[in-house]
């Protein structure tokens, strides 16, 4: 009975601290940690109360603002830290390398593409820890070198709508503008470890198997054995989704010497380090080393070539519906952001709600469209020594007719360069499709919120709807397109 006692007086002071904490306490508005803004008390309206939102936005509120959110997380991070999941043996080679032949179900229609498959090695090896953080994201190594890696659910005979739009686009325009496909892998193709590479598919063949189904008049850029002869280099961030400013330039002189257009060295570049860099792929792991193990983002900037950049925003309604566009301006191809600044990606043109046009002192006529996800954000900077002109669309923000565009612009080249997630799915390639035949003009959603979203801060992580939504088929099989 006195244990009892004893046990059920220790529950209740227990109880009693945690109500005090969490009723008396200083809530946070801002998570360093998720590098976020968190909910704020809501307005109450008559509308609001009486449909149930108050409430459930006053539930959300009190759950995401909580006292010291950011200390207990860490401490919850460190400890999931310790009781780990390791795949297979703890310690496992690490290496990139693509030296296995395709696998499509039609082998005697593969194109050649640079040979098929060149065969390199790396010798990019360790001993390195592999484990499963939150959202199946396989966390790779430990300490300064921790990666995060995000797996692949498709098959290698997969969806090919991605050729089907490209086919499309040169079917529509003809010999009148030349048309390029770029399907561009993600990190976890190059650095999986061999005893966690069951956690996902390769991506080769499903690229191939692209490359096989494009009309023989479009040029494929095989950026893959360009990326995997530097897989030794930092051409992937190793805590974002994305690749890094220097694997683009890879891709971008890939794909320069593939359009016929002039293309210079890095050296011709100036750089600039943005340090202490931690990307998207923490908030998506809440896994602690990620945190833990920040990077340099080093982008480079083109010297000795003018050029001019200007913007046509588009006003986005609560759920990230285009209402509106405003008018065009000119402003900063570049953005810059400091030391630490977990927006770093977006110092390519700040935003993808918007149509960019980048006009050169590269007089000869070529003018290029870059139809892209955020992986595209990266290669126009590296393209001013190339084309005339360059138009950046995202594939989420584009109004126009895409017909009436490529006319009015006397548009020359098309380039899709997409990631490997968006290139898979059928949902992603229609809306380029969708350019072809939609009117151009905006129409405002009816009996639809008209609360206008202002575009992102930049300087926080783009876990939004009109980025990447991380779901799965399995718990390490995505297929969900990224940004």
């Amino acid at each position: 009975m006195v244990r009892n006692r004893i046990y059920i007086t220790l529950m209740l002071l227990v109880f009693l601290v945690f109500t005090i904490v969490f009723l008396l306490f200083p809530r946070p508005t801002y998570s360093t940690l998720e590098n976020r803004e968190l909910a704020s008390f809501p307005s109450a309206t008559l509308d609001s109360i009486c449909d149930g939102s108050f409430t459930e936005s006053v539930s959300s509120w009190f759950s995401d603002s909580e006292p010291f959110r950011d200390e207990l997380m860490s401490v919850s991070m460190h400890f999931k830290n310790l009781i780990r999941y390791n795949i297979g043996e703890e310690n496992i080679t690490f290496h990139a390398s693509a030296t296995s032949p395709p696998s499509v179900s039609e082998p005697d229609t593969i194109v050649a593409v640079k040979d098929t498959i060149a065969e390199y090695e790396n010798n990019l090896t360790a001993t390195e820890d592999a484990k499963i953080a939150n959202a199946g994201i396989l966390i790779v190594g430990n300490g300064d070198n921790v990666r995060a890696l995000m797996a692949f659910g498709g098959s290698a005979n997969g969806n090919t709508a991605y050729a089907d739009a490209a086919n499309l686009y040169q079917e529509t325009f003809g010999d009148m503008v030349r048309v390029y496909c770029m399907v561009i892998p993600t990190s976890i193709e190059f650095y999986c470890p061999d005893k966690a590479k069951r956690s996902t598919n390769p991506q080769r063949p499903y690229i191939n198997n692209i490359h096989a189904h494009i009309n023989p008049k479009i040029a494929a850029v095989d950026v893959y054995t360009t990326l995997g002869e530097h897989a030794d280099e930092d051409i992937y961030l190793r805590t974002d989704h994305h690749w890094s400013p220097l694997g683009a330039y890879y891709a971008a002189r890939e794909f320069a010497m593939v359009a016929g257009v002039p293309f210079k060295e890095l050296d011709s570049y100036k750089s600039r380090t943005i340090h202490k860099f931690v990307g998207t792929m923490y908030a998506y792991s809440q896994d602690i080393s990620i945190k833990e193990a920040p990077e340099d983002f080093t982008y480079y900037m083109p010297q000795d070539v003018e050029y001019t950049t200007t913007y046509t925003d588009y006003v986005l309604d609560s759920n990230y519906r285009i209402v509106a566009e405003k008018k065009p301006f000119q402003g900063k191809f570049f953005q810059h952001y400091g030391d630490g600044n977990g927006g770093a990606y977006c110092t390519f043109m700040g935003s993808d709600k918007r149509i960019t046009v980048v006009r050169t002192s590269t007089k000869n006529g070529r003018r290029l469209i870059i139809l892209k996800d955020s992986f595209g954000n990266a290669l126009p900077g590296y393209l001013f020594y190339s084309f005339e002109e360059i138009h950046v669309i995202d594939s989420r923000y584009f109004k126009k007719n895409m017909k009436a565009y490529v006319s009015e612009n006397l548009i020359t080249d098309i380039l899709f360069a997409n990631n490997v997630f968006n290139a898979y799915s059928p949902k992603f390639c229609r809306k380029y499709t969708a350019f072809l035949s939609q009117s151009g003009n905006i129409v405002s959603p009816q009996s639809r919120p008209t609360t206008v979203v202002i575009p992102a801060d930049t300087t926080s992580l783009p876990l939004r709807s009109d980025s990447v939504e991380v779901t799965m088929e399995d718990s390490v099989a995505y297929t969900t397109p990224l940004p």
